[in-house]
C-alpha cells in the first residue's frame, strides 16, 4: 500500500504541475481541469482499445486536454467570458464529448496493454518507473520552457499584465498558451491515471482540481522559504506524494472511502489556513477581521 501511495502520488503530481501553470503563474483558477483530466483518460483508453500504441494514445490524451484548454482560452480572451465561467462551460461540455468518444459512461482496458507494460518488471515497479520518468520529463520541459524568452514573457504576464503589455508582450496569447499547456499536462495526468486504474469514466474528473491544489498547497506549506522554480515544482511532487500518504493513513484508520472527496476538501482547507494558524499560535498575532 505504501508503494501504491508513492506511485499514485507521482502520477497525480502531473495534475498539480498542470494546475500550477495557471493557478500560481497566471494567478487565476481554471475549472477546465475537471473536464480535461477525464477527457485525456477517455481519449487514451478509447484509442488503446482500438489497437493504438499506449505511447501514442497517451500523447493523444495530452492533445485532448490541450484542446480543451485552447477552447477555454479563446472563450476568455476573444469571447471576454470570465475565466471561471469559461472553464465551467468547457468542463461541462467535456462530459458530452467523452460520451461521444467512449459511447458509454465508462470504458475498461481489460487485457489491453498500457504504457507501464513497456517495462518487464512487476506491475508496481513498472508504475513507479513510469511515474519517475514522466514527472522528470515534465519538470525538465517546464524548467526549459520557463527559462526561455517565451517562458519569461509568460511569467511576466502573470506577474503584471499591464506592465507586460507595455513591454510589447501579447498577454492574451500568453494566457491562451498557458491554458493550453496547463490542460495538456492535466490531460496527460488523466491518461496515465486511467491506464493505472484500468478504465476511464466520465465522472473521474470530479474533485480533481482539489487534489491538484492540495499537492501545490502542501508543497508550499512544507517549503515556506523562498524557492527557485525547480524547487517549487519538486515541492508539488512531494506534496502530491504526501497527500496520497495522508489518504492512505486515513483509510487505514477505517475512514469510509465514500467520503474521500470531503476529506480532500478538509485537508486543502487546513493547508490554506496554515499561514493564519502560524500567526495565531506562533507569532501572537490576533485573528484578522
Amino acid at each position: 500500500m505504501i508503494i501504491s501511495a508513492f506511485y499514485q502520488g507521482l502520477l497525480w503530481s502531473i495534475l498539480g504541475l498542470g494546475i500550477f501553470m495557471t493557478f500560481r503563474i497566471l494567478n487565476f483558477p481554471d475549472m477546465t481541469a475537471e473536464g480535461s483530466f477525464p477527457l485525456g483518460g477517455a481519449v487514451t483508453v478509447t484509442l488503446i482499445t482500438k489497437g493504438v500504441s499506449p505511447l501514442w494514445a497517451t500523447l493523444a490524451g495530452f492533445g485532448a486536454g490541450a484542446l480543451a484548454g485552447l477552447v477555454t482560452g479563446l472563450l476568455y480572451t476573444k469571447g471576454k467570458i470570465p475565466t471561471l465561467l469559461a472553464g465551467i462551460l468547457v468542463m461541462t461540455s467535456c462530459h458530452s464529448i467523452m460520451l461521444m468518444i467512449m459511447q458509454r459512461a465508462n470504458l475498461g482496458l481489460a487485457n489491453d496493454k498500457t504504457i507501464q507494460d513497456f517495462f518487464p518488471f512487476s506491475d508496481k515497479t513498472n508504475l513507479l518507473l513510469v511515474g519517475f520518468i514522466m514527472v522528470s520529463l515534465v519538470i525538465g520541459l517546464m524548467i526549459y520552457f520557463l527559462n526561455t524568452r517565451l517562458g519569461q514573457a509568460y511569467i511576466a504576464t502573470g506577474d503584471n499584465s499591464d506592465m507586460a503589455k507595455s513591454f510589447g508582450i501579447h498577454t492574451e496569447t500568453m494566457e491562451v498558451m498557458g491554458l493550453v499547456l496547463s490542460n495538456g499536462l492535466i490531460g496527460l495526468a488523466g491518461a496515465l491515471v486511467c491506464q493505472q486504474d484500468g478504465y476511464a469514466d466520465v465522472s473521474k474528473g470530479i474533485g480533481t482540481i482539489v487534489i491538484g491544489l492540495a499537492a501545490i498547497i502542501i508543497g508550499e506549506v512544507l517549503y515556506s522559504t523562498r524557492l527557485t522554480m525547480l524547487e517549487r515544482l519538486v515541492a508539488i511532487v512531494v506534496g502530491s506524494i504526501l497527500y496520497q500518504f495522508l489518504i492512505l493513513a486515513v483509510v487505514a484508520l477505517g475512514f469510509n472511502t465514500n467520503y474521500l472527496k470531503l476529506l480532500s476538501a478538509i485537508i486543502l482547507a487546513f493547508c490554506l489556513m496554515v499561514p493564519e494558524l502560524k500567526k495565531r499560535f506562533f507569532s501572537g498575532v490576533r485573528w484578522s477581521r
